[in-house]
């Protein structure tokens, strides 16, 4: 994302400052310089496009599916670590302290066991969040090409890591790149 505000600000330097002559060199005249009007920049929210694609469904879907296996597997951890508190709770008073301590250890380690398993989940999710992202924006970047191109758009920018402080909503081509994206989405399924 920092790419894009450095293009941004790059670009908003050019706009602002134009093509200046160079030493020793008259002025080139004004109709040289493309006219502001026919400079077209437009953004698109990505995070919109992440929510409403189809591609962008179908990978928050698997991710639910994923997640709701892991949450699964959890649940049967803590339920099993409720069931040993509460034999500790109710039978520890009566259990010779040799038995209360190895239950007591028993639970211990099941408790760190199923807390490295749920940070492992979580870093699991994490990373495979990463790679379905990376592959929906790897795709949708041609598509943001292709759409810019044929529009005659000179620069698209995000609109949240561009740190765009003002957009018309006719600049707004998330819509279009959503329909792009979902028309060209049926040839390629998410995994």
């Amino acid at each position: 994302m920092r790419y894009w505000s450095g293009v941004l600000a790059l670009m908003g330097g050019l706009l602002a400052v134009g093509p200046g002559p160079v030493a020793g060199q008259p002025a080139a005249p004004a109709a040289a310089a493309p006219a502001p009007s026919s400079i077209r920049i437009a953004y698109i929210d990505v995070q919109r496009v992440l929510a409403r694609s189809s591609a962008g469904v179908a990978a928050r879907e698997q991710l639910e599916r994923e997640k709701s296996v892991m949450q699964k597997e959890m649940d049967g951890k803590r339920q099993e670590l409720e069931k040993l508190r509460d034999e500790l709770e109710k039978k520890g008073p009566l259990m010779t302290p040799d038995a209360r301590r190895d239950k007591q250890e028993a639970f211990e380690r099941k408790r760190r066991d199923a807390a490295r398993m749920m940070d492992d989940f979580q870093k699991e999710l994490e990373k495979k969040e990463q790679a379905l992202l990376q592959r929906v924006l790897q795709e949708l970047s041609g598509v943001i090409e292709k759409v810019g191109k044929d529009k005659g758009y000179y620069m698209i920018v995000e609109k949240r890591g561009a740190s765009v402080l003002y957009a018309s909503p006719d600049a707004d081509l998330t819509d279009d790149i959503i329909r792009a994206y979902d028309q060209q989405a049926p040839a390629k399924k998410t995994p």
